[in-house]
């Protein structure tokens, strides 16, 4: 089996990677400041034993010949701005958005490297962290029904009676009821299966607020997937409701809808 993995931009070889040692210091790159575009990305991948790797790139090349602009071994903003500077300060200048996550390790390189970009939080990220927002909610939920079955059971012992938990019209109890809506809240309604319907309607049910949560949630994902006028999409994003959500699992200010 091989054991080494060539990473290849416009045909030409950038890195050699053992898949047994990863990429060291040695092989940081500057990539290709010719690439360098109006429209840059910024974010982190791994590509071998879980290490990090800083990832730039010109968005109009839409990850084809000429998308690379520089890969840097690590996330740490210090050592990636001391890359990044090697890109000639004409070319970094000229950029005029950037889009990253909402680690501030990556506003930070941003910030020093592109001076004159509008920094431009990732949709996929903000979608990402609305789910979790949902999944912390349910997890919240779990927790207290966890906490009031332990006191039914300490007090069916105190009077020495029979503990039967509460069983849902799908079988399940609550507590399993919460475990297994996972999967549902991740999902369209129009992508849930029979049995996950009746489930969600349960949750719904019983946990009204979880039910606002997936819909502000859902309504948040359906703006960016179906707005392709940035001046309408910021428009339906200023609405109290979905602003409220936003600020809540602390996304902040959203600048555009790309």
């Amino acid at each position: 089996m091989e054991s080494v993995a060539v990473l290849y931009y416009d045909n030409t070889v950038i890195v050699r990677v053992d898949l047994k040692i990863g990429i060291n210091a040695s092989m940081l790159k500057t990539g290709y400041p010719q690439n360098v575009g109006t429209h840059l990305s910024i974010d982190e991948t791994s590509l071998s034993n879980g290490e990090l790797y800083t990832i730039l790139t010109n968005k109009a090349a839409k990850g084809g010949k000429s998308s690379m602009v520089a890969i840097v071994a690590g996330t740490k903003a210090e050592i990636v701005i001391e890359i990044l500077r090697k890109i000639p300060e004409k070319l970094r200048k000229k950029v005029s958005e950037i889009t990253l996550d909402m680690a501030a390790n990556m506003a930070l390189i941003a910030k020093k490297c592109f001076p004159q970009a509008t920094q431009v939080t990732d949709r996929f990220h903000v979608q990402q962290l609305a789910l979790e927002a949902v999944q912390d909610m349910r997890i919240k939920c779990r927790w207290e029904a966890l906490d009031a079955e332990n006191q039914a059971l300490e007090q069916a012992k105190l009077t020495q009676s029979l503990y039967e938990p509460e069983v849902l019209s799908n079988g399940d109890t609550v507590k399993q009821l919460l475990a297994r809506s996972r999967y549902v809240l991740y999902k369209k309604t129009t992508d849930w299966t029979p049995s996950q319907q009746e489930r969600a309607s349960l949750l719904f049910d019983r946990y009204p607020d979880l039910k606002r949560g997936y819909e502000l949630g859902q309504s948040l994902s359906h703006i960016f997937e179906n707005t392709t006028d940035k001046l309408y999409g910021l428009a339906r994003l200023a609405s109290v409701e979905v602003m409220t959500f936003v600020a809540v699992i602390g996304i902040g200010t959203l600048t555009s809808t790309d």
